[in-house]
Protein backbone atom coordinates (compact mmCIF):
# COMPACT_ATOMS: atom_id res chain seq x y z
CA UNK A 1 0.00 0.00 0.00
CA UNK A 2 1.58 3.55 -1.22
CA UNK A 3 1.97 6.23 2.26
CA UNK A 4 0.74 9.25 1.62
CA UNK A 5 1.68 12.03 4.35
CA UNK A 6 -0.95 14.06 6.02
CA UNK A 7 -1.02 17.96 7.31
CA UNK A 8 -3.37 16.81 10.33
CA UNK A 9 -3.92 20.02 12.33
CA UNK A 10 -7.25 18.77 13.81
CA UNK A 11 -9.49 21.06 12.10
CA UNK A 12 -13.02 20.03 10.09
CA UNK A 13 -10.28 19.96 6.51
CA UNK A 14 -7.72 18.71 7.60
CA UNK A 15 -9.36 15.34 9.60
CA UNK A 16 -11.17 15.36 6.11
CA UNK A 17 -8.48 15.28 4.30
CA UNK A 18 -7.16 12.64 6.06
CA UNK A 19 -9.85 10.22 5.44
CA UNK A 20 -9.74 11.19 1.99
CA UNK A 21 -6.00 9.98 1.59
CA UNK A 22 -7.55 6.65 3.65
CA UNK A 23 -10.31 5.94 1.00
CA UNK A 24 -8.11 7.09 -1.91
CA UNK A 25 -5.77 3.97 -0.77
CA UNK A 26 -2.82 5.32 1.34
CA UNK A 27 -1.59 4.23 4.61
CA UNK A 28 -1.56 7.56 6.17
CA UNK A 29 1.53 9.18 7.80
CA UNK A 30 -0.12 11.80 9.95
CA UNK A 31 2.08 14.97 10.83
CA UNK A 32 0.92 17.64 13.29
CA UNK A 33 2.74 20.90 14.16
CA UNK A 34 2.72 23.01 17.18
CA UNK A 35 4.08 26.32 15.71
CA UNK A 36 2.63 28.15 19.07
CA UNK A 37 -0.64 28.93 17.79
CA UNK A 38 -3.12 30.08 20.54
CA UNK A 39 -5.51 27.58 19.48
CA UNK A 40 -3.39 24.68 20.22
CA UNK A 41 -6.56 22.01 21.37
CA UNK A 42 -6.33 21.70 17.81
CA UNK A 43 -3.72 19.40 18.50
CA UNK A 44 -5.90 17.25 20.82
CA UNK A 45 -8.25 17.06 18.11
CA UNK A 46 -5.39 15.74 15.93
CA UNK A 47 -5.39 13.33 18.14
CA UNK A 48 -8.47 12.27 18.43
CA UNK A 49 -9.16 11.89 14.49
CA UNK A 50 -5.99 9.82 14.63
CA UNK A 51 -7.21 7.47 16.81
CA UNK A 52 -10.94 7.17 14.87
CA UNK A 53 -9.16 6.63 11.71
CA UNK A 54 -7.22 4.45 12.75
CA UNK A 55 -4.13 5.65 11.64
CA UNK A 56 -0.53 4.17 12.85
CA UNK A 57 1.89 6.61 12.31
CA UNK A 58 1.58 9.83 13.78
CA UNK A 59 4.18 12.67 14.07
CA UNK A 60 3.53 15.37 16.16
CA UNK A 61 6.60 18.65 15.88
CA UNK A 62 7.06 21.63 17.39
CA UNK A 63 8.01 24.79 15.09
CA UNK A 64 7.37 27.57 17.67
CA UNK A 65 6.47 30.72 14.46
CA UNK A 66 5.16 32.94 17.58
CA UNK A 67 8.77 33.99 17.94
CA UNK A 68 8.53 36.39 15.29
CA UNK A 69 4.55 37.47 15.73
CA UNK A 70 3.07 38.77 12.51
CA UNK A 71 -0.44 37.01 13.25
CA UNK A 72 -3.03 36.80 15.69
CA UNK A 73 -3.17 33.38 15.83
CA UNK A 74 0.55 33.41 16.96
CA UNK A 75 0.96 36.78 18.70
CA UNK A 76 -1.19 37.24 21.96
CA UNK A 77 -0.51 40.74 21.35
CA UNK A 78 -2.80 41.16 18.37
CA UNK A 79 -6.56 40.34 18.59
CA UNK A 80 -8.16 37.86 16.58
CA UNK A 81 -10.81 39.76 14.60
CA UNK A 82 -14.36 39.13 15.20
CA UNK A 83 -16.29 41.35 13.21
CA UNK A 84 -16.91 38.67 10.46
CA UNK A 85 -14.78 37.90 7.62
CA UNK A 86 -14.53 40.17 4.16
CA UNK A 87 -14.05 38.09 0.76
CA UNK A 88 -10.69 38.81 -0.73
CA UNK A 89 -9.05 40.02 1.84
CA UNK A 90 -5.53 38.41 3.68
CA UNK A 91 -7.13 38.80 7.44
CA UNK A 92 -4.66 39.13 10.34
CA UNK A 93 -5.05 36.06 11.19
CA UNK A 94 -2.89 34.91 8.03
CA UNK A 95 0.14 33.43 9.53
CA UNK A 96 3.70 34.20 7.44
CA UNK A 97 5.15 31.21 5.70
CA UNK A 98 3.01 28.93 7.74
CA UNK A 99 1.71 26.66 4.64
CA UNK A 100 5.54 26.97 3.03
CA UNK A 101 7.48 25.88 6.61
CA UNK A 102 4.84 23.10 7.13
CA UNK A 103 4.69 21.44 3.62
CA UNK A 104 9.12 21.74 3.57
CA UNK A 105 8.55 19.50 6.30
CA UNK A 106 6.04 17.32 5.19
CA UNK A 107 8.22 16.78 2.08
CA UNK A 108 11.42 15.68 4.31
CA UNK A 109 9.09 12.95 6.03
CA UNK A 110 7.91 12.25 2.99
CA UNK A 111 11.26 11.32 1.44
CA UNK A 112 12.43 9.97 4.38
CA UNK A 113 9.13 7.56 5.03
CA UNK A 114 8.94 6.77 1.09
CA UNK A 115 5.47 8.52 0.80
CA UNK A 116 4.19 8.72 -2.80
CA UNK A 117 1.97 11.39 -1.93
CA UNK A 118 1.12 14.65 0.64
CA UNK A 119 -2.07 15.64 1.25
CA UNK A 120 -3.03 19.33 2.86
CA UNK A 121 -6.72 20.51 3.56
CA UNK A 122 -6.20 23.93 1.99
CA UNK A 123 -9.11 25.63 0.55
CA UNK A 124 -8.84 28.67 -1.82
CA UNK A 125 -13.13 29.14 -1.86
CA UNK A 126 -14.40 30.01 1.91
CA UNK A 127 -10.70 31.42 3.33
CA UNK A 128 -10.18 35.16 2.90
CA UNK A 129 -7.44 35.29 -0.04
CA UNK A 130 -4.35 33.75 2.14
CA UNK A 131 -2.04 33.54 -0.61
CA UNK A 132 -0.84 29.82 0.42
CA UNK A 133 -3.98 28.28 0.15
CA UNK A 134 -3.98 29.02 -4.05
CA UNK A 135 -3.21 26.93 -6.91
CA UNK A 136 -0.89 28.58 -8.17
CA UNK A 137 0.86 28.38 -4.55
CA UNK A 138 0.11 24.27 -4.85
CA UNK A 139 1.72 24.44 -8.84
CA UNK A 140 5.16 26.10 -7.27
CA UNK A 141 5.18 23.84 -4.41
CA UNK A 142 4.95 20.72 -6.91
CA UNK A 143 7.59 21.73 -9.07
CA UNK A 144 10.10 22.48 -5.28
CA UNK A 145 9.12 19.04 -4.49
CA UNK A 146 10.71 17.70 -7.78
CA UNK A 147 13.81 19.86 -8.04
CA UNK A 148 14.65 20.00 -4.15
CA UNK A 149 15.12 16.14 -3.51
CA UNK A 150 16.72 13.25 -4.36
CA UNK A 151 13.84 11.75 -4.90
CA UNK A 152 12.44 14.16 -7.02
CA UNK A 153 15.09 13.86 -9.21
CA UNK A 154 14.96 10.57 -9.71
CA UNK A 155 11.40 10.99 -10.56
CA UNK A 156 9.64 10.14 -7.86
CA UNK A 157 8.38 12.98 -5.99
CA UNK A 158 5.78 13.29 -3.80
CA UNK A 159 2.41 14.40 -5.81
CA UNK A 160 0.88 16.88 -3.69
CA UNK A 161 -3.21 16.92 -3.22
CA UNK A 162 -5.72 19.04 -1.76
CA UNK A 163 -8.77 17.39 -2.05
CA UNK A 164 -10.49 20.27 -0.69
CA UNK A 165 -8.86 22.73 -2.58
CA UNK A 166 -11.93 24.22 -4.87
CA UNK A 167 -14.83 22.87 -2.48
CA UNK A 168 -17.11 24.95 -0.64
CA UNK A 169 -17.18 24.66 3.15
CA UNK A 170 -20.62 23.05 2.64
CA UNK A 171 -19.13 20.88 0.05
CA UNK A 172 -16.30 20.13 2.54
CA UNK A 173 -19.36 19.34 5.51
CA UNK A 174 -20.62 17.06 3.42
CA UNK A 175 -17.70 14.73 2.58
CA UNK A 176 -16.81 15.00 6.13
CA UNK A 177 -19.84 12.69 7.20
CA UNK A 178 -19.96 10.91 4.28
CA UNK A 179 -16.66 9.80 5.40
CA UNK A 180 -17.45 9.29 8.94
CA UNK A 181 -15.61 11.79 10.36
CA UNK A 182 -17.01 13.20 13.92
CA UNK A 183 -17.33 16.57 13.63
CA UNK A 184 -17.60 16.99 17.09
CA UNK A 185 -14.34 16.26 17.85
CA UNK A 186 -12.50 18.28 15.37
CA UNK A 187 -11.09 22.20 16.13
CA UNK A 188 -11.64 25.26 14.24
CA UNK A 189 -11.95 28.03 16.76
CA UNK A 190 -9.43 31.09 16.55
CA UNK A 191 -9.24 31.12 19.72
CA UNK A 192 -7.90 29.77 22.67
CA UNK A 193 -10.69 29.46 24.58
CA UNK A 194 -12.44 25.92 25.84
CA UNK A 195 -15.20 26.33 23.89
CA UNK A 196 -15.30 27.51 20.59
CA UNK A 197 -16.51 31.33 19.91
CA UNK A 198 -18.64 31.38 17.76
CA UNK A 199 -17.56 34.54 16.02
CA UNK A 200 -14.00 34.23 14.69
CA UNK A 201 -13.33 33.93 10.89
CA UNK A 202 -13.25 30.17 10.98
CA UNK A 203 -16.17 29.76 13.76
CA UNK A 204 -18.35 31.66 11.67
CA UNK A 205 -17.35 30.00 7.86
CA UNK A 206 -17.54 26.79 9.75
CA UNK A 207 -21.25 27.08 11.65
CA UNK A 208 -22.76 28.58 8.29
CA UNK A 209 -21.54 25.50 6.42
CA UNK A 210 -22.76 23.50 9.54
CA UNK A 211 -26.35 24.78 9.12
CA UNK A 212 -26.55 24.79 5.50
CA UNK A 213 -25.69 21.24 5.24
CA UNK A 214 -28.56 20.45 7.36
CA UNK A 215 -26.37 19.97 10.89
CA UNK A 216 -27.01 22.99 12.88
CA UNK A 217 -26.69 20.60 15.97
CA UNK A 218 -22.99 20.80 15.14
CA UNK A 219 -23.11 24.75 15.45
CA UNK A 220 -22.20 27.02 17.96
CA UNK A 221 -25.00 28.49 19.66
CA UNK A 222 -23.75 31.55 18.75
CA UNK A 223 -23.90 30.66 15.47
CA UNK A 224 -27.04 29.35 15.26
CA UNK A 225 -28.27 32.55 16.62
CA UNK A 226 -26.73 34.46 13.99
CA UNK A 227 -28.01 32.28 11.39
CA UNK A 228 -31.45 32.87 12.46
CA UNK A 229 -30.50 36.64 12.52
CA UNK A 230 -30.05 36.63 8.88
Amino acid sequence: MPKAVVLLSGGLDSATTAAQAIADGYEVIALSIFYGQRHDQELQAAKQIVEHLGIAAHVILEVNLSQWGGSALTDPAIAVPTGGFQENVIPITYVPGRNTVFLAIALSLAEARGAAAIYLGINAVDYSGYPDCRPEYLAAVQQLASLSSKAGLAGRAPQIIAPLLTETKQAIVVRALQLGIPIQLTWSCYQGDREPCGVCDSCRIRDRALIAAGRPDLATPIGRALHQSD
